[in-house]
């Protein structure tokens, strides 16, 4: 068994090997609508909060291999995210290059993939040794509870125990995931502010923009009545 930890720097030479580790496993990824949204949404989120944090590398569905020479040894997570690595495109993410594994990895789970998230996924991200192992079933149809969280504690998965909201906190990313009517949101308590995807902050600043244009238009108008008088 091979496990890799938080941190821990593995060397090797890097290689390019397209034809041994390819970009894709070749399978269809069949999601509904809905499924798809919120794991886009998702991503978008986390991206846009660490972007200025050039050591945080954020990605989705990438083919992730585990195991030097052994191309089957892969997994895809729905989103992961990895600290010290930095952040540039990259074609797949192998394990022996980079150095280390994600500290944290997100499943959204459906009909199709629940089980496999409970149960073989769990283990494998838990030898590996990603720090936190979160789950989302944003149908609410499939887990025990919409929203998972697990701490690896000794090798092993602890449940993360929900706060008075129901909102699970990731430690590695200190971003608290909580199930809202409308969806899956995130939190976080440093700016104590709900993350915004980039469609949104657009909106925020245009409505912001519209509010001011408004004001200055009403100063204006009381300036120009007053003149008149």
């Amino acid at each position: 068994m091979v496990t890799y930890t938080k941190g821990a720097t593995i060397p090797h030479a890097p290689t390019d090997d397209t034809d041994l580790y390819p970009d894709t496993d070749g399978k269809p990824m069949a999601v509904s609508d809905h499924h798809r949204y919120w794991l886009t949404r998702i991503l978008q989120t986390l991206e846009i909060h660490f972007a200025s944090e050039p050591g945080v590398y954020v990605s989705g569905d990438i083919m992730m291999y585990y195991e030097e020479g052994v191309p089957q040894k892969s997994v895809s997570p729905d989103v992961l995210v990895t600290f010290g690595i930095g952040q540039k495109f990259r074609r797949t993410y192998q394990v022996w290059n980079e150095g280390k594994v994600p500290e944290f990895v997100m499943e959204f789970s459906s009909k199709g993939t629940y089980r496999n998230d409970l149960g073989r996924k769990r283990a494998l991200y838990a030898e590996l040794g990603m720090q936190n192992y979160f789950l989302c079933d944003i149908e609410g149809l499939y887990l025990p509870t919409p929203l998972m969280g697990f701490e690896l504690v000794a090798g092993e998965y602890v449940a993360i125990r929900p706060n008075a909201d129901g909102g699970v906190m990731s430690p590695v990313l200190g971003l608290t995931f909580q199930m809202m009517d409308e969806g899956l949101g995130i939190y976080d308590s440093v700016g104590e502010t709900w993350l915004q995807t980039p469609a949104e902050q657009e909106a925020a600043r245009a409505e912001q923009a519209e509010a001011e244009v408004a004001q200055l238009r009403e100063q204006l108008a009381h300036l120009q009545s007053r003149d008149s008088r």
